[in-house]
């Protein structure tokens, strides 16, 4: 193949290779160094095939390697659809507040959680912080009190609202009405929650944990929490 190229391109002064649908002209150092190959799917691997066109000539490859699928792909490949009834979903209590799930990170292949939480009045999160992921509120029922990194007072979020907290920016939710709040929450990616509200739900199991342990399981998972301040002496 090598003295059949040599030959051409001592015919014509040099060498040119296709890439793609691009004509790539090679000096004769190049010529000798390298082939620039022209990948066509139809010609069997491992098998190089020598044109010669107007005196040019072209080594026609064909690339044994299949395209690399994306991450999207491959997640979109390990996921299966599912559908999850009204009263269906894993149970969990975390702090004060029932979460239900309508999807977990293992069964959408890590693309996203998603699941109902059941806010009791007086009840809520601390001021924390995610490094992974981003969530999403809707209100469905009830009123949330929400504070945010940056705003200047807490927002009440009545049913139909919505709130987006950004991975990275500090966010707190409380129930301060009557009655309880309902709330979907959707996370993505989904890259440890679920397994941090296993382990806080386990911890809740005993009684409510001291801070101290919420903060370190939720450090874990990529969650610093503001741990309130202790209360004066």
């Amino acid at each position: 193949v090598l003295s059949t190229l040599r030959s051409a391109r001592a015919r014509s002064g040099s060498a040119t290779a296709h890439v793609g649908s691009r004509a790539m002209p090679m000096s004769s150092s190049a010529g000798t160094r390298s082939i620039s190959v022209l990948l066509l799917r139809k010609l069997p691997p491992s098998r190089p095939h020598l044109a010669n066109f107007a005196g040019k000539a072209y080594l026609l490859v064909r690339d044994p390697k299949p395209r690399r699928r994306s991450t999207m792909d491959a997640k979109a490949a390990a996921a299966e659809a599912f559908v999850r009834e009204p009263a269906a979903g894993s149970t969990l209590n975390v702090l004060g507040i029932t979460h239900i799930y309508k999807a977990t990170g293992a069964e959408t292949a890590g693309s996203f959680s998603l699941w109902e939480s059941v806010v009791p009045p007086g009840a809520g999160t601390p001021s924390h912080t995610h490094a992974r992921e981003d969530e999403a509120f809707y209100v469905l029922s009830g009123e949330l009190v929400i504070e945010f990194e940056g705003d200047t007072a807490p927002h009440r979020v009545a049913p139909g609202g919505f709130f987006f907290g950004a991975r990275g920016r500090r966010h707190a939710i409380r129930n301060d009405a009557d009655k309880p709040a309902r709330v979907l929450v959707f996370c993505a990616p989904s890259c440890g929650l679920d397994q941090m509200f296993a382990e806080l739900d386990a911890a809740t199991a005993a009684g409510t944990p001291e801070m101290a342990k919420v903060v370190a399981i939720a450090a874990k998972y990529g969650v610093t929490i503001e741990a309130p301040a202790d209360p004066p002496r």
